[in-house]
């Protein structure tokens, strides 16, 4: 089935984050009035991108009716001629924001995940689905029946095996295959990030203020104990080199020792970390939400160059392009940094707001806006090669 035009989502991913802590530290439905809009950046397997389109939230974190619909999509990667589309139909998860009896939209806001022949995504009504990559069948959901708290981060697949972190505060592991699930870890707050698989090893932080280490195939604690910090942890780890570099809600930004948890150090910016990190020849590249990309050495911490200021909130996951850092900024511009001298030029203008992670392959650019167009960009000129409007 497929769905019908809904009104465009002009809520923004940060004022989600805000709304979703008020909602969540008070009991019972509450009176905020807000629309945030879900929507997943990217991922291309076989020269097809998978997304979920931004969803409109018609009641916002009320008790009022949502939207209870929402849908996977696969585009042709080189000229945007839509494969398919799938509806994601909604149930009531168990716990949530007090609202017991409210269907609960399926926004997905972590980017898709691809294994062999299926697309998986995690959903904001607390369910997992599993996709026919090739004619969007559904495979499976889990759970089977009911549902979990809501699921924001995106979902990993390694090791024949799907990840994932829980509103509920568990980190879940299933099978790729079958969806079963395989095992739980527990931490003691909810769980935003999506999570990071390096060899066996599954790196996450928490709500609750640590940073974990769980063995990917048992779901047992690696480290002694988590890495703690003064605030939350909502974005995904990069590691590079033997270390975990992550930043947080308490505006710094953290090396750790892979093996042990150990600080190895620390960086302080002006506003918090939401977005993943890149690494390129021992550098690392952090975008922050007062819109700076700092740039600093992997070994020291130590700022190989001033921030880098874009003047606009940094929510998107970068790419690394031949040696050029792409970046985009909250009010729509596209940046890359050359790594060789750290300058950056401005790629393209698209002028309408951008939230979603940036997506690269074979040199196109790809980039979804909160107005709904997936546009697909030369890598290196920043020209535009095709849009599409995804409703």
């Amino acid at each position: 089935m497929v769905i019908r035009s809904k009104a465009v989502s002009r809520g923004k991913i940060f004022l989600l984050a805000i709304l979703l802590v008020v909602v969540l530290t008070v009991s019972g439905c509450i009176g905020i009035r807000t629309s945030p809009g879900g929507g997943s950046g990217g991922t291309i397997a076989d020269g097809t991108l998978f997304l979920s389109p931004v969803l409109e939230q018609a009641g916002g974190f009320t008790c009022a009716a949502p939207s209870t619909e929402g849908k996977v999509v696969a585009v042709n990667a080189s000229d945007g001629n839509r494969r398919w589309e799938v509806t994601l139909e909604a149930s009531a998860p168990t716990g949530g924001f007090g609202c017991a009896t409210a269907a609960t939209p399926v926004a997905v806001y972590g980017n898709p995940a691809v294994a062999g022949e299926l697309v998986y995504v995690g959903g904001y009504n607390g369910k997992v689905y599993a996709i026919n990559s090739d004619s969007g069948a559904l495979r499976w959901v889990f759970p089977r029946e009911g549902a979990l708290q809501p699921i924001v981060g995106g979902v990993v697949a390694a090791l024949d095996r799907l990840y994932f972190g829980c509103s509920d505060g568990k980190v879940y592991a299933l099978d790729a295959e079958t969806g079963d699930k395989q095992w739980e870890f527990a931490t003691e707050d909810k769980i935003w990030a999506t999570p990071a698989i390096d060899g066996e090893t599954l790196y996450i932080g928490s709500f609750d203020k640590k940073f974990y280490a769980i063995d990917a195939i048992t779901g047992q604690q690696k480290w002694e104990k988590p890495f703690e910090t003064d605030g939350a942890f909502a974005s995904t780890p990069l590691v590079y080199n033997n270390t975990v570099y992550i930043g947080s809600f308490d505006r710094y930004f953290y090396a750790l020792d892979a093996a042990t948890g150990s600080k190895q150090w620390e960086f302080e910016a002006e506003k918090w970390f939401w977005t993943r990190a890149v690494a390129f020849n021992n550098t690392i590249y952090a975008g922050c939400f007062d819109g700076k990309v700092y740039v600093l050495n992997a070994e020291t911490g130590d700022e190989v160059v001033d921030a880098i200021d874009l003047g606009s909130a940094i929510y998107s996951w970068p790419v690394l392009v031949d040696g050029k850092v792409i970046i985009a900024t909250e009010e729509g511009k596209v940046y890359a940094i050359d790594t060789e001298n750290n300058r950056e030029t401005l790629l393209e203008d698209i002028g309408e707001a951008i939230y979603t992670p940036l997506c690269v392959s074979e040199g196109i650019l790809y980039v979804y806006t909160q107005l709904q167009n997936l546009y697909a960009l030369n890598a290196d000129s920043g020209a535009r090669l095709w849009n599409l409007t995804i409703e």
